[in-house]
């Protein structure tokens, strides 16, 4: 169809759909073949052509085969790929190809008669494309082509067929089905993954790996890496290879077995729990060694990680001379005791003055091997994610569920949002949680350094009372968090926070409202949520110069919740 704006007109659709209806190809000839090549780009871009680079091969997901184009569209481009082909004057074709993703269109140009073309809005799974053209008396070849929209998401295509008498310039070749792989070995192992090798195959486009009879993922070269394993477990792995005609029988077994996790503390997470932010540098309050932490405190955030000059990546440098001589070695010794003594200890990224941005696939792919391999370092057993100048939804979610790939099912994963990030679900911290609910452990919002926020019915609270606490969570709780997600984040003291400070009766107060239904102030929650993570404070330095005040008092009160 003729592009008259860059709006795709959606009320076309009904036209277009009545249209194909009608437009249905006659009885095939015994001659009749698909000219394209490449069809399924299991040769990669071969006799493909795409503009500005937009376009390249991917092995997941795919309609069939093991390849399929994925194409981006990027400012006045809108990833267009082309392919020459060869026909026969004064015949009808049938073109077709099926499609995923953001709005895609399919259509020929050069036909010698009327140019065809078809398109249709995102989809979330695969549908087929389809339209017919005939050929002007003296058309020896057109131009099939596919392209997106502008300022749309990426599209993929695969299986593109251009059926209809055989032009001459030959089609793909038929292949056969290959063999299956040999020398298969494992070549590495971690607490969660095992990455495996093999020789590669004659006549092979992709290659189908399987853990115990599952197939688990599909590549196109002759390694791959099996993730989100328990740790100190063996698994059973066979690979198979594959292309257009079929996929060979399996290959003969090899067993890999994942290493000790490298901060498994031995025990579970309690159902109520208390978060405690410790201060890796000297402003004012407590030093302490990690040894020194409180016992209340069943998850210590070691705050905080450094950002590096590569974009996403963070490091992590003990503050030994601000913390009194403090070694490296006792450090890591300090949070095996911790660990060993049923506590969880994580890594904490961000901060008041954190500078970390994770804001496309390579900062995700560099945060989450930075933080795995602190993890590997120092012993962690998680990370916490306190950005407070922002974070994009997207990449954020895709580096954590990175991280919870290499770090397997012990990861402990926790967040400390302030109160704006948490209004509404709209917003990307809010996002973020949602997106990784799954492998997320709680969020400890900031009840403090804030203005008045809405609470969950509409009304505006101010800080510093046990309303502002409850009607805040309850946006969280009624939002898509699990009750065992959201906890109370206060300072311990009022030097800990510039405001929002509450004594540790007003926050208990709030847990019994949330949990039981008592000690409620005008705002009373429609129900209870006995199964409330907790409560976090910052920090464990400042509720040590207050003699352990808070600790000593919400600590017995979370661990007594229902």
């Amino acid at each position: 169809m003729p592009i008259l704006s860059r709006r795709p007109a959606r009320f076309w659709t009904a036209a277009l759909s009545t249209a194909l209806a009608l437009a249905v190809a006659g009885p095939a000839s015994a001659a009749d073949v698909n000219n394209a090549k490449n069809a399924g780009f299991e040769s990669g871009l071969t006799n493909w052509t795409c503009s500005a680079s937009s376009g390249t091969t991917v092995s997941s997901p795919v309609h069939g085969g093991s390849a399929a184009l994925k194409a981006t569209p990027a400012g006045q481009d809108n990833a267009k790929c082309v392919q020459s082909v060869a026909v026969k004057p004064n015949a009808t074709y049938t073109l077709s190809a099926w499609v995923q993703g953001g709005y895609a269109y399919l259509g020929a140009t050069g036909t010698g008669t009327t140019d065809v073309s078809t398109w249709t809005p995102d989809t979330a799974s695969w549908k087929q494309l389809t339209t017919t053209f005939t050929t002007g008396a003296s058309t020896t070849s057109v131009t099939v082509y596919t392209h997106g929209w502008y300022g749309q998401a990426a599209y993929l295509a695969d299986d593109v067929s251009v059926y209809g008498p055989d032009g001459g310039g030959g089609g793909d070749p038929t292949p056969t089905v290959p063999a299956a792989p040999a020398g298969l070995a494992v070549s590495g192992t971690s607490s969660s993954s095992v990455s495996l090798s093999w020789n590669a195959v004659s006549g092979a486009t992709g290659y189908n790996v399987y853990r115990n009879g599952t197939k688990v993922t599909a590549v196109t070269g002759t390694s791959a890496t099996v993730t989100g394993l328990a740790a100190s477990t063996s698994y059973s792995f066979q690979v198979t290879a594959v292309n257009s005609a079929g996929e060979s029988v399996k290959s003969g077994a090899v067993t890999g077995t994942t290493t000790a996790s490298p901060g498994d503390g031995g025990s579970a997470l309690p159902k109520h729990a208390v978060t405690g932010y410790w201060q890796n540098f000297n402003n004012g309050a407590t030093v302490q060694k990690l040894s020194a932490v409180q016992s209340q405190y069943d998850i210590i955030a070691v705050a905080f990680a450094d950002a590096t000059t590569t974009p996403g990546a963070v490091t992590f440098t003990l503050d030994s001379a601000g913390l009194g001589g403090y070694t490296v070695d006792q450090f890591k010794a300090d949070i095996k005791a911790k660990q060993a003594a049923g506590k969880k200890v994580v890594v904490s990224v961000g901060g008041q003055n954190g500078t970390v941005s994770v804001s496309d696939p390579t900062s995700a792919a560099n945060f989450a091997n930075s933080v795995y391999a602190l993890m590997q370092t120092y012993g962690f057993d998680g990370v916490d994610i306190d950005l407070e100048n922002g974070l994009n939804a997207t990449y954020m979610s895709q580096a954590l569920r990175s991280l919870s790939a290499k770090a397997g099912s012990g990861l402990i994963l926790t967040m400390a949002p302030q109160t704006i990030d948490m209004q509404s679900t709209s917003n990307a911290y809010f996002q973020t949680a949602l997106n990784v609910k799954d492998i997320l452990t709680v969020v400890n919002m900031q009840y403090y350094n804030s203005g008045s926020m809405l609470g969950c019915d509409g009304k505006v609270y101010s800080q510093g009372s046990v309303d502002f606490l409850t009607a805040l969570a309850c946006i969280q709780l009624e939002g898509g968090l699990s009750p065992s997600q959201v906890g109370l984040g206060l300072p311990a003291s009022t030097s800990g926070a510039g405001s929002g400070y509450v004594s540790p009766s007003v926050v208990n107060n709030a847990l019994d409202c949330l949990t039981k239904g008592t000690g409620c102030g005008s705002f009373k929650p429609s129900k209870t949520y006995p199964d409330l993570r907790g409560a976090m404070t910052w920090s464990t330095n400042w509720d040590a110069a207050a003699g352990n005040a808070w600790s000593n008092t919400v600590g017995p009160h979370v661990h007594g919740l229902p």
